[in-house]
């Protein structure tokens, strides 16, 4: 587990949504973390004008296993250089400025949700899609961007998927759907009231359910099996189609696939080349035609 990381970008996220005790302990962690690092719970709760019971319902709060795994995620953080946080553009801003801080924002936003990836979860959410029978995504707004990314992904290796943004398309879709089929929710706040039925519905049709979500407790993760999460990213105000929360989702899509890619190998590679060689086929046939 020493590799583990994400601690201060998770209560950073969280905190405001915190209960006052456990927010006092999370405002510490933050303000100190290289002292909290090397207290007991008891002393933190002490140190935090808490309790050392406030400190294992914080890590509860927070979805971590227990205090161990509190300490483990920040001391991870410790080791790596700091980085500048999320930086939003200014009028009239320089075109070279600009770059910097979009290419800044996004690598911040990819490296956080890959610090905040809980891998028993994910390795069950990989099992899931490597035994369903269909996979459908649901996105509506930007996440639809992901759905579909998610979709020619999953095509590609011959899974039987489909992604939708149209309620009442998803909606009889699902209605045919079964245990042996998964439905993944998409969507950054967590509580778009169009996934979360839809995740209800292929609850109630017994279907497997995960959800993409950025972190901590919201609608949509009561509806899912199996949740994961991505960097809420603190976006700034001018981020016009939610650009590092769509990076984020796109790039958990990317470590989803990969590790189903890599599950099944050497089927991957087989489906892969048979896709790459009818692309290529179809190029040909077309090249012949304009000639």
């Amino acid at each position: 587990m020493s590799h583990l990381k994400g601690g201060l970008t998770i209560i950073k996220e969280m905190v405001d949504t915190l209960p006052k005790s456990e927010r006092k302990i999370a405002q510490f962690i933050l303000e100190q973390p290289k002292e909290a690092v090397l207290l007991t719970a008891q002393a933190l709760g002490s140190e935090s004008q808490t309790s050392g019971a406030a400190v294992i319902r914080l890590c509860k709060s927070l979805g971590f296993s227990g205090f161990q795994e509190l300490k483990l995620r920040v001391a991870g953080d410790l080791q790596e250089k700091s980085s500048p946080g999320f930086r939003d553009i200014e009028p009239n801003e320089d075109y070279n400025q600009i770059i910097e801080k979009v290419t800044a924002n996004t690598m911040q936003s990819i490296k956080d949700t890959a610090n905040m990836v809980n891998i028993p979860r994910l390795r069950e959410a990989v099992e899931t899609l490597i035994h369903a029978d269909s996979i459908t995504f649901i996105g509506f707004g930007a996440s639809f961007i992901t759905a579909k990314d998610a979709e020619q992904k999953f095509i590609r290796i011959n899974k039987h998927v489909h992604a939708y943004s149209d309620l009442h398309i998803a909606s009889t879709a699902i209605a045919n759907k079964g245990p042996n089929d998964v439905v993944v929710g998409i969507s950054f706040s967590g509580d778009t009231i169009e996934v979360t039925k839809l995740l209800d519905l292929a609850k109630k049709k017994n279907a497997k359910t995960i959800s993409i979500t950025k972190y901590g407790h919201t609608t949509l993760t009561s509806y899912a099996d199996i949740n994961l999460f991505t960097s809420s990213a603190k976006e700034a105000v001018m981020r016009s189609g939610a650009t590092s929360s769509r990076i984020a989702q796109l790039h958990l899509i990317d470590i989803l696939f990969m590790c189903v890619a890599s599950e099944e190998y050497e089927k991957t590679v087989e489906r892969l080349d048979a896709t790459r060689e009818a692309i290529e086929y179809f190029k040909g046939q077309m090249n012949l035609k304009s000639k």
